[in-house]
């Protein structure tokens, strides 16, 4: 039995607790007195009511405005671990248990390391706390409920989504460029000016064939992303092009005048920008430009050896395969598109003879194979092409994990405003909107990471070069006119002519070089069977 001396008080051991405060939305944080400073005056008044067991309120702010419970990404909640990590908490003070996490996994693992460090939890509201076992029962059991209800919300939610997309109707976020959200309504209305930039930009893809040309080009015009203010007023958008957002827009067949949800298309209520055949021929083309192309296949009904990859020096444009007949003879060109559609003032190139260009093309790659000197030229542009891409790619690559980290943040914020019984169809618009950028964020990621090993697979050594322009040669004049255009569009990228300067400049694919050398090996492999 203890006793204590007359005179003599218990000594009474110090706890020091640390109040904890969330709040799902940044919406009344602005207001002087806010829910963050009435759930921490709840949780002093608590602290107070145990002063006699020596319980006493660190001064220290612990709050989190406007994030989640769904996750631990939060910086209060960062810095309440730190000091319990440091030995500076014996007790986390909240107002209800999901003011600290919403997730069991999550709070499992708080509750885990809240006991290795011997720190206690209570709840204010739901009088528990953590340092009896009835406590650690009853917070399971509250837990596992406060999960459930979260999971069953985003099962709604996004079955709600599922079938508003289904019907065709346009149900999320922010209108994208070309469109405006109807007053006071929740259709897609076209903005005209707009429009007409959406339609351009579509036009100069399909003239330059590539993202980056186009990219430089609405840099050029000052053309940016679609500005948008939200009903706070915070303004978003408004950003020059990138591959990425030029990517998203070229992608989102709203424009061709259908919804999208997860892998299926619909046909949409809203009226079409892009008519939907030019829609399809912009993604074929970015998903001819997306894989490991080998150039054309074929040539064309001209014979053209270098349709596709022949390219305008002062205009950039493409060069397109041309002929005209005289009498019984018929003279092959190669006219720039520029010129051709906008008349000789806008590209100083006249159509150069067929002959002569693809003559100096073949000469080129045929010398390559000859000339040691001329071999290490290749093989050194080639790994610059490389290098030049893959940090291309890797500047993409970190980017788009930037864009998905604030997206998954932004998700988030708009699950947790989420009201079981209210009408969220606001939410419930915000969180579709959200959900398609991230799948074209993801999209975008999986094939710039594909895209960065196919480069790196096709690295060149300069014995792989050597043996695949070598056996160019011997096998040139046997070679059918489909399997020329096959194999030159297998080494070379592209080939620039400026004919102010009468020069014609010839890049080759890194990826053509290894496959040639590979296709010469198996070949004489065969032979030797």
């Amino acid at each position: 039995m203890t006793t204590t001396k007359p005179g003599h008080r218990p000594t009474v051991k110090l706890v020091r607790c640390a109040v904890y405060t969330r709040k799902s939305t940044e919406e009344g944080l602005e207001q002087e007195f806010n829910s963050l400073d009435a759930q921490r005056d709840a949780g002093e008044a608590y602290v107070r009511s145990q002063s006699g067991e020596g319980w006493v309120a660190l001064p220290d702010r612990y709050d989190d405005g406007g994030f989640t419970g769904g996750n631990t990404d939060r910086p209060g909640l960062r810095r309440l671990m730190a000091d319990v990590e440091a030995g500076r908490v014996d007790c986390v003070v909240v107002y209800k248990v999901d003011r600290l996490s919403r997730s069991l996994l999550d709070f499992a693992q708080l509750m885990q390391r809240f006991e290795q460090k011997g720190v206690s939890f209570v709840s204010v509201t739901q009088q528990f706390n953590t340092a009896s076992s009835m406590g650690r029962l009853v917070l399971n059991v509250l837990l596992s409920f406060a999960q459930f209800e979260r999971e069953i919300v985003g099962e709604r939610t996004r079955d709600k989504i599922a079938a508003t997309r289904r019907k065709g109707i346009w149900s999320g976020g922010r209108p994208v460029l070309g469109y405006d959200r109807e007053p006071g309504g929740r259709r897609l209305v076209i903005h005209a000016a707009e429009a007409e930039r959406v339609r351009d930009i579509f036009g100069l893809y399909l003239r330059h064939g590539s993202l980056l040309p186009v990219v430089k080009e609405l840099g050029r015009r000052g053309w940016v992303t679609k500005r948008w203010a939200d009903k706070a007023g915070r303004v978003t958008g408004g950003k020059p092009f990138t591959r990425t957002s030029l990517y998203q827009l070229l992608t989102n067949p709203l424009y061709a005048g259908r919804v999208r949800y997860k892998a299926d298309v619909f046909p949409g209520e809203h009226p079409a920008l892009i008519d939907p055949a030019t829609f399809d021929r912009v993604q074929e083309r970015l998903c001819t430009n997306g894989t490991q192309g080998a150039g054309p296949g074929s040539p064309d009904k001209y014979g053209a050896l270098l349709k596709g990859l022949l390219r305008c020096g002062p205009c950039r444009a493409a060069m397109t395969p041309t002929c005209t007949t005289k009498g019984a003879r018929t003279y092959r060109y190669y006219a720039c598109v520029a010129g051709h559609k906008k008349g000789a003032a806008a590209c100083p190139s006249r159509p150069v003879p067929a002959g002569p260009v693809e003559g100096f093309v073949v000469d080129r790659v045929r010398a390559a194979g000859r000339d040691p000197d001329l071999l290490r030229q290749v093989v050194e542009q080639v790994r610059h092409q490389q290098a030049e891409r893959l940090a291309e790619l890797a500047a993409e690559e970190k980017g788009l994990a930037a864009e998905l980290a604030g997206l998954k943040r932004h998700l988030a914020l708009e699950s947790a405003r989420f009201r079981p019984g209210d009408d969220n169809a606001e939410v419930v618009r915000r969180l579709a909107g959200l959900l398609d950028q991230q799948r074209l964020a993801e999209d975008r990621l999986r094939r710039v990471k594909e895209q960065a090993r196919e480069v790196k697979a096709a690295s060149v050594s300069e014995a792989d070069a050597a043996a695949a322009l070598a056996g160019f040669d011997p096998v040139w004049a046997a070679l059918a006119p489909s399997e020329r255009a096959r194999v030159i569009g297998l080494l070379v990228e592209k080939v620039v002519y400026d004919g102010a300067a009468g020069k014609v400049a010839v890049t080759f694919r890194p990826s053509g070089i290894t496959a040639l050398a590979g296709e010469l090996a198996d070949r004489q492999q065969g032979m030797v069977a």
